[in-house]
């Protein structure tokens, strides 16, 4: 599957700007993360952009979210490591993300939400100002971004060898060269 064609995709199945910022993020976090390793961009990019595609469909449904949207990305030959990740993106499952890139996944989706909500309390709200230190002080604070499962955030380390320091660096950097399509 082409780019064009994943964000054709995600175009038709989510409708949330939101939500599809949200993806956009993930998605360049991915390539940032992909660039690092020295992994395919694109094949990473896509999952990222791709993950979230059944969330509106299962959002009164916790329990299906991924598995639908990783079960339909396969109806349409997806590649299965592609697939895979979504799957397993979704700790509500336990299933454990088995390929640097699902694992990758695991960790970024949930930075990418601190890292908006750490960008919104800067009074210029741009993500250019934000720092890896910013980050990093909010993810100490247990109150800020609830939502952001910083025991997801953390596991950068022991799944992709990665301090954490250097893991927010990389998806802020990731996301920051897409700061116009995020509109921070």
């Amino acid at each position: 599957m082409s780019r064009e064609e994943a964000w054709q995709l995600l175009q038709e199945k989510v409708k949330t700007p939101n939500l599809i910022k949200h993806c956009l993020a993930v998605e360049a976090s991915m390539r940032e993360l992909a660039r690092y390793f020295h992994e395919d961009e694109d094949k990473w990019g896509i999952a990222g952009l791709l993950h979230d595609i059944d969330y509106e469909e299962t959002k009164d449904q916790p329990q299906e979210h991924s598995l639908k949207g990783a079960e339909f990305l396969a109806s349409l030959g997806v590649d299965s490591e592609i697939t895979e990740a979504i799957k397993t993106h979704n700790d509500t499952h336990q299933l454990i993300p088995q390929s640097l890139m699902a694992k990758a996944l695991f960790c970024t989706d949930p930075l990418t939400g601190l890292i908006v909500a750490t960008t919104l309390v800067l009074p210029s709200k741009k993500i250019q100002e934000v720092t890896p230190l910013n980050v990093l002080n909010r993810l100490k604070e247990k109150s800020f971004a609830k939502g952001a499962r910083r025991e997801v955030i953390n596991q950068c380390e022991p799944l992709l060898g990665l301090p954490l320091e250097e893991f927010v660096s990389l998806v802020l950097k990731g996301m920051q060269n897409i700061a116009s399509e995020l509109g921070l």
